[in-house]
């Protein structure tokens, strides 16, 4: 369902043929403004990788053929996911792509995830646009710390969305707790005060009413 809800459906993705030459592949860039775009078989079906502008025009500066077949310089062919990939396998796929290749079940291109769509996917989840204060809390890998931490919160307010960071540090992690927009200055004084009195200090505060 995540890649689904994310996914550019392949009726309304530009690609180009197998077949085709770079001349006709640097034409179908230039046109879009993409930087890259999707390369199928001649059936339309099987997904063979990714044609990018800025290789063609390399190509062309260093004395090669606009006229040789887009597969000469074809990237990305394994970089795709399926429809049912999880959140992870999604994330670490997509990585620097501008997107990544949704195939189906049957193993056929199904369209394109964006690089934007998904961090506009974490973004939402972070709660930014509809938070009032995000809360950056420092962690020592305390055991149940993220119990304590919900449950001061929830003791004066509510948790709109809550992130770790550091996942991979023996020594420190961050948490960042994004508290509802009708959680006032001193509800967030008085949560902020009771984190720090329970040993969860709280390193940084963000109004995300203050937007540059």
């Amino acid at each position: 369902m995540l890649v689904q809800s994310l996914c550019i459906p392949k009726h309304q993705v530009i690609t180009v043929s197998e077949k085709a030459t770079l001349r006709e592949a640097l034409d179908t860039l230039e046109k879009t403004g993409y930087r890259c775009v999707p390369v199928l078989d001649e059936s339309g079906k099987t997904f063979k990788g990714n044609i990018y502008k800025m290789h063609i025009y390399r190509h062309g500066m260093n004395g090669g053929s606009l006229d040789d077949n887009v597969m000469s310089l074809i990237k990305n062919t394994s970089k795709f996911i399926y429809e049912s990939s999880n959140f992870f396998e999604v994330f670490f796929s997509i990585k620097e792509l501008p997107y990544i290749a949704v195939l189906n079940d049957h193993g056929q291109f199904y369209g394109i995830l964006p690089h934007g769509k998904m961090l506009g996917m974490l973004e939402e989840a972070w709660n930014r646009d509809s938070g009032s204060y995000v809360l950056t809390i420092a962690l020592s890998e305390q055991k149940g710390a993220l119990e304590k931490i919900a449950k001061i919160v929830n003791k004066y307010s509510t948790v709109a969305s809550l992130m770790t960071l550091d996942a991979k540090s023996s020594v420190m992690r961050r948490v960042l707790v994004t508290l509802p927009t009708d959680c006032d200055l001193e509800t967030k004084n008085k949560i902020v005060e009771k984190l720090n009195q329970k040993g969860l200090r709280v390193v940084d505060v963000e109004d995300l009413a203050i937007r540059v």
